[in-house]
């Protein structure tokens, strides 16, 4: 029997340097990522096995990657890490990846700013 099953791994934060202005690339800022997976867990809820599941630690590895690597574009950080899942994670039926910046650079106050991409088989 199939029990399609959620695993997340919410609240990655890393300092990077993402972002159009210079001073994005130069100072940085907080990044805050977010991943939601859905996938078989048949297997895992018997067996109590790592080797069963998705080790949410292999996502977090990942990200980190991904995040080290400067974008211009929320956008190009969340497609990396979405490719670089896909390729990593087969058994994922469909994820989603949400990356936040923390108080764009914008004209008034905003607490973040996101994008969330999603990949479906």
């Amino acid at each position: 029997m199939d029990r399609i099953g959620k695993i997340e791994l919410e609240g990655m934060e890393f300092k990077a340097y993402h972002g159009c202005l210079e001073q994005e690339k130069v100072r940085g800022n907080l990044f805050v990522v977010d991943f939601e997976g859905d996938l078989d867990l048949s297997a895992a809820a018997e067996s109590d096995n790592l080797r069963d599941t998705l080790n949410y630690a292999e996502i977090y590895d990942i990200v980190a990657e991904e995040m080290s690597i400067p974008s211009e574009l929320l956008e190009n950080v969340a497609g990396r890490i979405l490719k670089a899942i896909v390729k990593a994670c087969p058994q994922l039926i469909r994820f989603s990846v949400r990356v936040s910046k923390k108080r764009p650079p914008v004209e008034g106050v905003a607490q973040w700013s996101r994008v969330t991409l999603y990949h479906t088989k």
